[in-house]
């Protein structure tokens, strides 16, 4: 296992000239995104390149989770994008993603499955194989992911605290960005900071399974920066207490969304993985 920092700089040195050797890889999305937040970013462009082709698309609705499958000509190496409800809280989502992850184990009987989870979806990926067994898979790659909460979800949840009669001024008048954070209350109690009782205090003290794990940060360093929406401290899974030694660090000078540089680092990161 990768201890320590590594930097974006040495991440991509050499990274054409790599061979990926992972089967199939899983992209999650986060917070307020969708799965074409991956091919937004250039993130998907950049696996392409270097021979990871798109097997289709896990989508939830009402009739549960649904692939739209694309032909990836016979590639050896694929991935999947999955679409979430990304307001929902941590453990809707991540009942979803073991569907996913079940569905695709199935059809990938053998091959070994790599995690990808950005911001909020990191947790939900965690929390997917931690509840899930995670037979298949063998790395959690994390890009930006609140392991150990955000204030920004506690504000939120002030924000939108406003006790009766006032808030019904709020709920006339309060506009698109006040009833998305209305609808996302839930997912916000999952994502403050660990205390008794929250979400985050139970996963991060739950046995993890025995995989690779890896931290992609925001930030000019590891501890004291991060991103305007999660600190670096929180965005580092040694910070876990499980989990302790087991995360290797990968710091990217970035704000929160998605960048093309993470797409570099995951295909380094494939290309190293045995």
């Amino acid at each position: 296992m990768k201890q320590g920092m590594i930097t974006v700089l040495f991440i991509v040195a050499g990274l054409f000239n790599s061979a990926a050797r992972a089967d199939v890889l899983v992209l999650v999305h986060g917070y307020l995104s969708d799965a074409q937040s991956w091919d937004a970013s250039g993130v998907t462009a950049v696996l392409g390149r270097n021979g990871w082709q798109r097997a289709g698309v896990y989508a939830a609705g009402p009739a549960g989770i649904q692939l739209v499958p694309v032909n990836s000509g016979g590639a050896e190496h694929r991935f999947y994008t999955v679409d979430l409800p990304s307001e929902a809280p941590v453990l809707v989502q991540s009942f979803q993603l073991r569907q996913v992850l079940q569905s695709i184990g199935q059809s990938h009987a053998g091959e070994s499955i790599i995690v990808v989870g950005h911001s909020a979806g990191g947790v939900v990926a965690r929390a997917a194989l931690v509840r899930g067994q995670a037979r298949n898979v063998k790395a959690l790659i994390t890009i930006a992911t609140p392991h150990l909460g955000t204030h920004r979800a506690e504000q939120a949840l002030d924000a939108t605290d406003i006790p009766f009669p006032f808030s019904i001024v709020t709920d006339i008048l309060g506009g698109e960005t006040y009833d998305t954070a209305m609808r996302s209350r839930s997912l916000y109690v999952d994502l403050v900071r660990p205390r008794p009782g929250s979400l985050l205090f139970w996963l991060n003290n739950e046995p993890h399974p025995d995989i690779q794990y890896f931290s992609i940060m925001r930030g000019k360093d590891a501890v004291m920066s991060g991103d305007y929406v999660v600190s670096g401290y929180s965005q580092d899974m040694n910070n876990v207490p499980v989990l302790r030694g087991k995360s290797a660090r990968i710091l990217i000078p970035r704000q929160h969304g998605l960048d093309v540089l993470d797409g570099n680092v995951i295909a380094s990161l494939l290309a190293d993985l045995t």
